[in-house]
């Protein structure tokens, strides 16, 4: 079972299962743990090739045991996704854990990707059970639905899931209008119904100033 204790703590309580965490984001335990790295991070042979070609990095650790184990990384805000058979889309730099019920893996997500510099994939998050992502600063979860499509800054993006298709388009990004534009500028537009994750932080970006 997964809960936080403030906002930057995940406390993940154990009975033998198994949980998938960040590599070296294990803070404090007690009882009895075991740690194990994963090579790739997605599921299986294929999950690892994948992300060797496309360059979509996750360093992943099974932890398994009988007690309570904390995870933390830099001080990040921690948000909780509960996941009933839906499939959760994550920058890869912004999961923590996912608990043993859930399956990872990599998705072509076409140009928006190039824009930041994580390759043309992201990883996707799909079961049923808890994930934990993180944010610089409280994320804030906005609605996406048909009649009202959202645009986001991509160094701003952390993760969406629900009926929701993304398109990555140039133009103007929400510096031009400031005048600290200085280059390609990029958005990402989700419409449909679900949800979007955005953090208050703006990660760097290889592709102009967004």
């Amino acid at each position: 079972m997964f809960r936080l204790q403030g906002s930057k703590v995940l406390a993940v309580d154990m009975t033998g299962d198994a949980v998938k965490a960040k590599n070296g984001s294990m803070v404090a335990y007690d009882g009895q743990m075991a740690f194990k790295k994963l090579s790739g991070g997605g599921e299986g042979l294929r999950g690892m090739v994948t992300r060797r070609l496309t360059g979509e990095q996750m360093t992943v650790m099974e932890v398994r045991g009988q007690g309570t184990c904390w995870f933390a990384d830099r001080a990040s805000e921690i948000n909780l996704v509960n996941l009933q058979g839906d499939k959760l889309y994550v920058e890869s730099s912004n999961l923590l854990a996912t608990d043993a019920g859930l399956r990872t893996g990599t998705t072509f997500t076409g140009l928006r990707g190039a824009s930041q510099g994580n390759g043309l994939f992201t990883t996707t998050v799909e079961g049923h059970g808890q994930a934990a992502i993180m944010s610089d600063g409280p994320a804030v979860v906005l609605r996406v639905s048909p009649q009202y499509p959202l645009i986001v800054d991509p160094g701003a993006y952390i993760a969406h899931q629900g009926d929701v298709r993304q398109s990555f388009q140039s133009g103007v990004t929400f510096r031009t209008f400031f005048g600290e534009g200085g280059g390609e500028a990029f958005q990402i537009r989700f419409e449909g119904d679900g949800l979007v994750y955005v953090q208050p932080s703006e990660r760097n970006t290889i592709a102009g100033d967004v």
